[in-house]
């Protein structure tokens, strides 16, 4: 098997309309793991936001397939954890971060993602495939006069990234992810703003320098995956 270069992504692929019901639904594959990624969209808001509020809404849900890890994991049937909590608000305010909320008014959408296979990467292709998903929702709307107008400010994308071995290495799967010295999550958008920018020394503290280099790689990743969506 080739060895990757450490500024090079697994294979990706993005397959669109994967499944019958959804208005948007992708399967994505980073190298060894494969999330299958969905929008539904209802009509109205949220109980909690304002009557005066104009704005619509996008949420996520995140699970794992209990065999989508290399050892079997329970279903999270009526208290989900404290690491999916986290991956789901992760995947809502990154796509939030590059919609108009106030072009789908009275609208909510929510995003699935749905983890079978599990290499390292999964909230990171979460929020790439739920983009997608999302843009495929939103097209639909528009086509059907649900719509008047794209709320999709610019595409965004996520990766991983980190120090493995003293180097500093993009696109991690679990086993480099699980030795890794920092791991880190980036999720940008097409102009390089910054969603977040998530990084952790596992053990010994990291040098500037080497932080400034986790956001270079990341930034090469990125574009090279919204260069991908052009194609999906």
């Amino acid at each position: 098997m080739r060895t990757r270069k450490n500024d090079e992504l697994r294979e990706i692929k993005f397959t669109n309309n994967f499944t019958k019901h959804a208005p948007g639904s992708v399967l994505v594959e980073f190298g060894d793991t494969r999330v299958i990624t969905t929008a539904s969209v209802e009509e109205g808001k949220p109980k909690w936001m304002d009557k005066e509020d104009k704005r619509g809404w996008i949420t996520a849900e995140y699970s794992l397939l209990p065999s989508a890890p290399n050892t079997r994991c329970q279903r999270e049937r009526t208290k989900i954890s404290g690491r999916t909590q986290e991956i789901q608000r992760l995947i809502g305010r990154s796509l939030r971060a590059c919609v108009d909320l106030t072009k789908m008014p009275d609208l909510t959408i929510t995003i699935d993602a749905d983890v079978i296979q599990a290499d390292g990467g999964t909230r990171t292709a979460s929020i790439c495939g739920g983009f997608l998903a999302l843009r495929e929702a939103i097209k639909k709307l528009i086509e059907n006069g649900t719509l008047k107008e794209n709320p999709i400010i610019e595409p965004i994308a996520a990766i991983s990234a980190g120090i493995v071995d003293g180097e500093v290495k993009l696109d991690l799967n679990y086993e480099e992810d699980s030795s890794a010295q920092v791991d880190a999550n980036i999720v940008l958008t097409q102009s390089g703003k910054i969603i977040e920018f998530q990084t952790t020394a596992e053990g010994e503290p990291y040098e500037h320098a080497q932080m400034i280099q986790i956001f270079n790689i990341a930034k090469k990743g990125i574009d090279e995956i919204i260069e991908k969506y052009k194609k999906v």
